[in-house]
């Protein structure tokens, strides 16, 4: 077992369980705000630069920054589903719409800057292409104790399978599937299956700001490891997506505030004021 593989093995599900956690505490917003951050493709991508060289870690970091657009179509046609269907059917159909999206992007491969410009309209977009379904809708009884566990095990057996299937892929793929949807998709199953519908489509729509830091990451990524060393390149790129990180918790938080406000003044039959 190679050292990256370890890596995965022990971020993913260690993630996972950070992440349930605090879906459990601040609510699936959150959650999905944590874990658009790129734990898992950072250190893919820095193992890739070490084996084949910065300039295929340079040519995958913008695959994977490209591959945003694929986890988007994953996530808005997982939540579009389950407003009718179960996990199951919803998790197919995701899976479903995210490989021909893959596919699309294999025949495509954009630039940098293409995908940069793509990634950064989409995610402007995407919040709005989300159903929006009613806070009151039942859910599901509480999730199990060891739930916790079974999802740590499920990211586990899903990151050994990607790894098996994209180990030895080009530059385009590798990166690609580098943003496979190994966290969303644990995730989002078992949110709704024991959450409901409702808990599922808002922790789909919160990894939507969180992707803002995973593609400044990539962007800067790329970019930077063809001027600079591989730790410096890397360095960067994080310390780049940490603060866009903090000022897309900043901007949900503000939303979620308002959000929270004008619901009271509806409840009280009171209307915003219109300021001069």
């Amino acid at each position: 077992m190679n050292l990256v593989l370890i890596l995965k093995l022990l971020l993913v599900p260690s993630l996972i369980g950070g992440v349930t956690l605090a879906g459990r505490r601040w609510g699936p917003s959150v959650a999905g705000w944590l874990s658009a951050f790129p734990v898992v493709s950072a250190p893919i991508l820095f193992f890739i630069s070490l084996e084949q060289g910065p300039q295929f870690a340079a040519s995958a970091a913008a695959a994977t920054l490209s591959a945003v657009l694929a986890i988007l179509v994953f996530g808005i046609g997982y939540a579009w589903v389950a407003t009718r269907s179960s996990w199951s059917i919803s998790i197919v159909v995701a899976f479903a719409a995210y490989f021909v999206a893959v596919t699309c992007l294999n025949f495509w491969a954009p630039t940098l800057i293409v995908a940069a410009v793509a990634v950064f309209a989409a995610l402007l977009i995407a919040p709005l292409l989300f159903p929006t379904l009613d806070a009151a809708t039942p859910v599901a009884q509480s999730a199990p104790v060891n739930d916790i566990y079974l999802r740590m095990a499920a990211g586990a057996v899903l990151v050994l399978l990607v790894t098996q299937f994209s180990s030895r892929l080009g530059p385009q793929l590798s990166g690609v599937f580098a943003m496979f949807p190994v966290m969303s998709s644990v995730l989002v199953v078992f949110s709704h299956r024991h959450s409901g519908a409702v808990f599922a489509v808002k922790l789909l729509r919160g990894m939507v700001f969180g992707y803002y830091a995973f593609g400044v990451f990539c962007f800067i990524l790329s970019l930077a490891l063809a001027k600079f060393s591989v730790a410096l390149a890397f360095v960067a790129s994080l310390a780049s997506a940490v603060i866009v990180q903090a000022a897309s918790r900043m901007y949900l938080r503000g939303t979620q505030q308002s959000g929270q406000l004008r619901a009271a003044g509806a409840g009280h039959g009171l209307r915003p004021r219109r300021l001069p």
